[in-house]
């Protein structure tokens, strides 16, 4: 090789190893500024461009919840009657009609009734067997006195009028529990047993009804200014939904009021399909507004609990637990394991793990999870290479 060729060779080897020696200086000199990972904390540098994309928020005080609950409203079967004839026979008048408000022992339909004729026969024919036994009770009676009847007769006398007189009971009892007479006319009057309003007709002149076969009530009689509230409950509100708590109902039809009621009745079970858990409750409909079969929604409010409330998307599932990441300093966050209850809204009870006033992401908790995760994999993978290593 000539000499100037040597001397160029030199120059470009020396210029190389420069530029090698300054970049790997400069290296140096550029700081890391990304994320360091320790246990469970992780720590950003102040002008980490990654802290905007993390938001958080304090741990709330312990606050009065309230319970919303789906229901709709019925009749008060404590103060409702479906009427059913217990007589075959045919329709010959309807006298009421749907919204008419009846007394107890109105008339609403009549029928002509052979059945409801014989019973008032059976009426009239146990009433004269009563006179017939009762004048050979007065006529053995009055031989016995006279020495000609024997005392057997007058002892069998007696039973045949008791039993006579036991039929004619029997018999007037039942015509006058339905409102007949004696009077063998076969004319059925079917009357409310309460005062009310009829809400529901199912009968029409000419139409042949059949005691036996009773599956649609020809009246339904109810008081509309009580109704029943029923509601569906959830499993894990049970200790919280007790018989007299107050009840705030809301219903769409009526979006700026509320109508006060109160819970009466729990189930002692629980739907085995829709897991919950049923109740009924009144209120008071004295203005008739409400409707039976209107939805609802019933408010119950509960008191002031003892746990601090936390945002219910700051709290993830790994594995079989609960975990946080709670903000310890300006751009640390450090995962930590928390017991939570049931969720109210858009938060949970905080059972154990957290303080009132602790600062918990709520926005890029994935993010901080996939780092310790990432971090856990590239430290295993580390410890596996060094222990090849050294064997």
């Amino acid at each position: 090789m000539k000499p100037t060729h040597k001397k160029a060779f030199t120059i470009s080897c020396v210029t190389i190893a420069f530029c090698f020696s300054a970049c790997e200086k400069n290296r140096e000199a550029v700081p890391d500024s990304g994320p360091k990972v320790t246990g469970n904390t992780i720590v950003f540098s102040a002008d980490s461009p990654q802290l905007k994309n993390i938001q958080s928020v304090k741990v709330a005080a312990p606050w009065a919840r309230e319970l919303q609950l789906p229901g709709r409203l019925v009749w008060d079967e404590d103060r409702t009657v479906r009427m059913f004839t217990p007589f075959t026979g045919r329709v010959t008048r309807v006298l009421a009609d749907v919204g008419l408000r009846v007394e107890a022992g109105r008339a609403l339909a009549e029928l002509a009734s052979p059945d409801f004729g014989q019973a008032q026969a059976d009426t009239r024919k146990a009433q004269a067997d009563l006179a017939t036994k009762t004048a050979q009770l007065t006529r053995v009676k009055e031989l016995a006195m006279a020495g000609v009847a024997a005392g057997k007769d007058l002892q069998q006398a007696e039973a045949d009028m008791q039993s006579a007189d036991a039929e004619f009971r029997r018999a007037s009892a039942r015509v006058s529990l339905f409102g007949g007479t004696n009077n063998v006319d076969q004319r059925f009057a079917l009357k409310s047993p309460i005062a009310g309003v009829v809400v529901e007709r199912n009968i029409n002149p000419g139409q042949e009804l059949r005691a036996d076969q009773p599956l649609t009530p020809q009246f339904v009689v109810t008081d509309p200014t009580r109704l029943w509230v029923q509601l569906d409950g959830n499993e894990a509100d049970l200790k919280n939904l007790k018989p007299g708590t107050a009840l705030v109902l809301n219903t769409s039809q009526y979006p700026d009021d509320t109508f006060a009621g109160e819970l009466r009745q729990v189930a002692d079970f629980i739907d085995p399909v829709a897991r919950t858990l049923k109740l009924r409750g009144t209120v008071a409909n004295t203005d008739r507004r409400l409707k039976a079969e209107m939805f609802v929604s019933a408010r119950i409010v509960l008191p002031r609990g003892e746990s601090p409330m936390v945002a219910e998307k700051a709290v993830f599932l790994d594995g079989l637990r609960r975990f946080v990441f709670v903000k310890t300093a300006a751009g640390s966050f450090t995962r930590r394991s928390v017991r939570v209850g049931p969720s109210y809204g858009d938060a949970l009870p905080v059972l154990a793990g957290l303080t009132e006033g602790d600062e918990v992401v709520v926005t890029g908790t994935l993010y901080l999870q996939q780092m310790l995760v990432g971090a856990g994999t590239k430290a295993d993978a580390a410890e596996a290479t060094a222990v090849g290593t050294r064997k």
